[in-house]
């Protein structure tokens, strides 16, 4: 990793398989990060492209990469000279409970010029984050079970 690079990452263990644990995450449906929306231009497979919107900001596309299905795949946006990954990894730890990781790497000649602006916008909230994803997908999950 140059010093131009940001790593970012971030593990977290939740009630659910990993089978629900993907299904959920690969639904951009249950991405629920206020004030931003997401749009996915067709399945969630590689090579599909997405948009992000936030109020009074342009849309932001993405891309699909590196789709390992029940276990990773990777968001990346291209930005002027960079680029910024949001990998996830996907674990089995047992029958019904799943090693959820999220790694933020921000790379490229141009990387220096994002770098504070991703470390201060996704450092402090990824743990956070993650923690409430966990928990909404145990509620998801509970609720799928109560209703079937």
């Amino acid at each position: 990793m140059s010093e131009n690079e940001l790593v970012l990452e971030h593990s977290i263990e939740t009630d659910v398989s990993v089978s629900f644990a993907w299904n959920y995450r690969t639904d951009i449906a249950t991405w629920n990060d206020p004030p931003a929306t997401f749009q996915l231009n067709g399945p969630f497979a590689e090579g599909a492209c997405g948009t992000t919107l936030m109020p009074g900001q342009d849309p932001l596309k993405w891309w699909i990469r590196d789709v390992q299905a029940g276990t990773t795949f990777a968001i990346e946006m291209p930005l002027d000279r960079a680029t910024l990954r949001f990998e996830w990894h996907l674990t089995a730890v047992s029958g019904r409970r799943t090693k959820l990781t999220q790694l933020i790497i921000l790379s490229g000649s141009n990387a220096v010029a994002y770098r504070d602006q991703i470390q201060t916008g996704f450092g402090p909230t990824l743990a956070p984050g993650m923690a409430k994803l966990a928990t909404e997908m145990v509620t998801a999950e509970r609720t799928a079970a109560t209703a079937g």
